[in-house]
């Protein structure tokens, strides 16, 4: 049984077509969640974003996922972990769910299927999981719109080489680039993923570069503060 174990919850991953991985736990603990808020993690997946969100004060997190393996998955994931009450599990597409609820979010989160035109694996889960096919960025965008409180923001997770179609997409629909977070490996690599936040108003645009690692398997300092309080190891250093 495949489970990976953070400091204050651990995430079922044997189903679910994508697993934990650093790009993504970054995102999570690097998520603008104000205390209280009403969340929305689309494309939920084993539900490690939502988790992290719950851990990070949001007051509620509605996880929407497509695939019923991952839905399960994340279902158990928020059972087993402290704020079970605070998790809520849909198994659902995301334009359905936008079409049969009034619910406005103060923070939309996504780690999106953002492979677009890129062939394809035999692993069907891993497919969904991976491409665009069933939530193409217009999608995407709509249904924010529809979901986003007005003060609220949306943060998302895609290749490096997708922001400025995406950013030009969210433009027209009315959501402006307010920060965006390059991630490379090492420093002498280049960023394969962004994460961006976007809002209804437009503000000071903040640009940052995050690396990861300073050398094999040593975490730069930048990416061990915001991994401090989820990541075993450094629960480990502080005793």
């Amino acid at each position: 049984m495949s489970i990976f174990h953070f400091q204050q919850f651990s995430v079922l991953q044997k189903d679910s077509g994508m697993k934990i991985c650093t790009d993504a736990v970054l995102f999570g603990a690097m998520a603008p969640i104000k205390h209280g808020a009403q969340v929305l993690d689309i494309g939920a997946g084993t539900g490690v974003l939502s988790l992290m969100a719950t851990q990070l004060g949001a007051a509620t997190v509605t996880a929407v996922e497509l695939t019923k393996e991952a839905y399960q998955e994340a279902k158990i994931n928020f059972d087993n972990s402290p704020w079970p009450e605070r998790l809520i599990t849909v198994h659902q597409d995301i334009q359905s769910f936008a079409f049969n609820t009034e619910q406005q979010y103060d923070l939309i989160i996504s780690n999106p299927p953002f492979f677009e035109n890129h062939s394809k694996t035999s692993d069907a889960l891993r497919n969904t999981a991976r491409h665009a096919d069933q939530l193409p960025f217009t999608d995407l965008i709509y249904v924010v719109e529809q979901l986003l409180a007005q003060q609220g923001l949306f943060y998302l997770l895609i290749p490096a080489h997708a922001v400025t179609k995406f950013s030009v997409q969210a433009l027209a629909a009315g959501f402006y680039l307010i920060k965006q977070t390059d991630f490379q490996g090492y420093k002498h690599t280049p960023a394969k993923v962004s994460a961006l936040t976007f809002s209804r108003s437009a503000t000071l645009f903040e640009a940052q570069l995050l690396t990861i690692y300073e050398s094999q398997g040593v975490y730069s300092r930048s990416s061990e503060a915001y991994l401090a309080d989820f990541l075993l190891r450094f629960a480990k250093m502080k005793i």
